[in-house]
């Protein structure tokens, strides 16, 4: 047997790893500078937590979702998606009580059984936000600016924010007949798991996938014109505020998202340039769902990124460069040993560096160098050894200049301190 990867499960490798590490870092430093605070959640959790959560009649729950029992009978899943846990770990450790509104971000992996294609795994990452406690329209404002600051960041300018209201459990009912109506003199066009979902939950035949299901749903009656007055103003307030600062949106009265935990906003960013499955944002507010899982009454609104989908839209040209600030060049096993001490003491000083542990004559090690665009080549072989004094190259200018072994560190940092200046 030949040991691979499980199809669906992918490793992640350099040079790719740079393109995550550098969003994954800038999106730690804009969601602190916004006043999240990190939380790192579990893999497995019980699986009642999400057929509560997500909806027994989603896809997710119904087909979805990688569910085994335990040693002691105990029904586990691997988490599909993360806001779920995030209200499990807010009420079980009854954050509410600690701070009114709780502000949090994850980054971690997701699992989900379905068809592996470009930017959709079995095993995929995302980066996600949460924040509890704050019913205001201002907070969807604030929420969605923030992600449009992040991709703005990425240089992702393709991103563009699709916006719905679902209303609430006051409003919600009236549409859901009048959805019904519409959709029962269409059974015959729908598939098998939307003749079900008609009865049960027909808002769920609003995000099937299946062709017929799309064209039947076009012409559905939308929810916009169902919202209660106060679902309505929350609406207009969130993309009054939207329009006062410029951020560009359109409304999509078929959004509803995949999940039933949703209220009121719901909201996606799109990037036309990544074909079909083009959602590299999407969340809303649900402000129902703390208490239907155990915990007080608190509105709540979130989103997640997928990293895979984010990462093919990432400029590589905008990366920091990652490559040693100069190449320690020993010529000979001597003169490897006298350099390897000055290796650790440059990394204790950050001075990116690298030391050749292998034999290799002068002119394949400063070849090496140039290719890896170093930027200094310390020189040292027996000949330097004798006289105590080591030849610093310049690997653009090609100037060089002597420096005493002696005085090794203090001469390199204060050039790499000078370089940094510049």
């Amino acid at each position: 047997m030949v040991l691979q990867a499980i199809k669906g499960f992918n490793d992640i490798l350099p040079p790719e790893t740079a393109v995550w590490q550098f969003i994954e870092g800038e999106f730690r430093r804009l969601l602190d500078a916004y006043g999240y605070g990190e939380i790192r959640l579990p893999i497995l959790e019980y699986t009642e937590l999400f057929s509560r959560s997500i909806g027994d009649d989603t896809d997710i729950v119904e087909k979805e979702m990688y569910t085994f029992a335990d040693r002691a009978g105990r029904s586990l899943t691997l988490r599909p998606e993360g806001t779920a846990s995030v209200v499990r770990a807010l009420v079980q450790h009854q954050l509410m009580k600690v701070r009114e509104v709780n502000k949090l971000y994850y980054l971690g992996p997701m699992f989900r059984y379905e068809r592996p294609q470009k930017g959709r795994y079995r095993q995929f990452y995302q980066l996600g936000a949460e924040v509890f406690g704050e019913a205001s329209h201002r907070q969807d404002a604030e929420m969605l600016v923030m992600l449009a600051r992040f991709f703005h960041v990425m240089n992702i300018r393709s991103a563009k924010l699709h916006l719905n209201s679902l209303g609430c459990e006051q409003c919600r009912p009236a549409y859901r007949r009048a959805l019904q109506d519409f959709l029962a003199g269409r059974r015959e066009d729908l598939c098998a798991d939307c003749h079900r979902r008609v009865e049960r939950n027909p808002l769920r035949v609003l995000d099937c996938k299946h062709p017929g299901c799309r064209e039947v749903v076009a012409g559905a009656p939308k929810i916009l014109d169902y919202l209660g007055e106060e679902c309505r103003r929350h609406f207009h307030g969130l993309t009054g505020l939207l329009d006062e600062v410029g951020l560009e949106y359109e409304v999509d009265p078929m959004m509803v998202r995949g999940l039933d935990y949703y209220t009121r906003t719901t909201f996606e960013f799109l990037a036309g340039d990544l074909g079909a499955q083009n959602a590299v944002a999407a969340g809303g507010r649900y402000d129902r769902l703390v208490a239907e899982l155990g915990g007080p009454s608190t509105p709540a609104i979130g989103f997640a990124i997928g990293l895979e989908r984010l990462a093919m839209l990432v400029d590589r040209g905008q990366l920091p460069v990652d490559r040693p600030f100069i190449a320690l060049l020993g010529l000979g096993e001597k003169a490897i040993d006298r350099l390897f001490p000055l290796r650790q003491e440059l990394a204790r000083a950050g001075v990116p560096a690298r030391l050749n542990y292998r034999q290799k004559g002068l002119k394949n090690l400063l070849k090496k160098a140039d290719r890896d665009k170093v930027n200094y080549s310390l020189i040292v072989g027996d000949q330097e050894l004798e006289t105590g004094v080591a030849i610093l190259r310049n690997m653009e200018s090609q100037e060089q200049r002597s420096i005493p072994l002696s005085s090794l560190l203090t001469e390199i940092v204060e050039v790499f301190n000078g370089h940094q200046n510049q």
